[in-house]
């Protein structure tokens, strides 16, 4: 696979803050509109892309999943908030899935933990059940309520990330659970977040990390409203610059030509000392786009557990 090529010219106009908040859809079209969406330039792109054919929609798999159970806890860490959790395990798994390991999802912004195995949205049970019957190493799916913090230390005292790591693995080993190595898996939102927390837990604790359609940010004026407190914030944890905080773990990498973070999550790619798993391929920032790209990224998972 081609190295991408740098990303140059001149910034965009249009903030992905502007984008992301909600902006009004600006009606273009012809070959400038084309551009526009590819670059992530214009809001509205998902709507533009969709009459540019450049949305794809993943089927989920017409297979039986697993058992899932789940439950809730008050995190502290999370300021008191009853945080919903759900584990789906592989059909079959042996000794009800205990000395599974674990890769911990992590859901976009206005997500929650259901999210991810809704038939109707990602459905990842049905994907972790087909990866599995094609010959896979099993391991379980664990989601979790992270709200909207964008999975870091906020000035409000709430941290997503440390009710993850505190919280919720302890709670999976009680459950017989493997947690020592985990691994990530992330959209959007949770993207950025599973990039993040691989970087500061490092290889002993992370097997392997899969982003998709990754939020990130070049500045605090691009980004989304309330994903950081202010600029020195985001310079705390931003991933730009610190992909050698990932050396040692399995990093993959999707991001649809459609969706308004491939310029970044270009950019973000090039910067690694060596090239992770990446692909640019088409579509939006949309559930058709990572239902599409569950497979490999479940595949990648199942081949570092292996």
């Amino acid at each position: 696979m081609p190295h991408p090529s740098p990303v140059s010219g001149p910034p965009s106009r249009v903030s992905r803050r502007a984008l992301l908040a909600g902006a009004g859809v600006v009606a273009v079209g012809g070959v400038a509109a084309a551009v526009g969406v590819r670059e992530g330039a214009l809001p509205g792109g998902d709507l533009l892309a969709r009459h540019l054919g450049d949305r794809v929609d993943g089927p989920v798999p017409e297979v039986a999943p697993g058992r899932l159970v789940g439950g809730s806890f008050v995190s502290r860490h999370r300021l008191g908030a009853r945080v919903g959790w759900s584990v789906a395990y592989p059909p079959g798994a042996a000794r009800g899935g205990r000395g599974l390991p674990v890769a911990v999802v992590l859901h976009g912004k206005h997500g929650n933990h259901a999210k991810v195995f809704d038939r109707d949205y990602l459905a990842l049970d049905r994907f972790l059940a087909a990866e599995v019957a094609a010959g896979g190493t099993p391991f379980a799916l664990v989601s979790v309520d992270g709200g909207n913090s964008y999975w870091h230390a906020r000035a409000s005292g709430e941290d997503a990330g440390a009710m993850v790591r505190d919280e919720l693995l302890p709670l999976l080993a009680r459950q017989g659970l493997r947690t020592d190595r985990v691994g990530l898996l992330g959209w959007s939102m949770g993207g950025f977040g599973a990039l993040s927390l691989a970087g500061r837990w490092g290889p002993s604790r992370v097997a392997a990390v899969a982003a998709e359609s990754p939020a990130l940010f070049r500045s605090f004026a691009d980004a989304a409203p309330g994903s950081f407190d202010d600029a020195a914030d985001l310079a705390a944890v931003t991933a730009f610059g610190r992909q050698d905080e990932l050396t040692g773990i399995p990093v993959r990498i999707d991001c649809g030509t459609s969706d308004p973070f491939y310029d970044a999550t270009r950019v973000y790619v090039a910067g690694f000392p060596h090239r992770p798993v990446c692909t640019f391929t088409a579509g939006a920032h949309d559930v058709g786009y990572w239902r599409s790209r569950a497979p490999a990224q479940l595949r990648f998972l199942s081949r570092a557990f292996a």
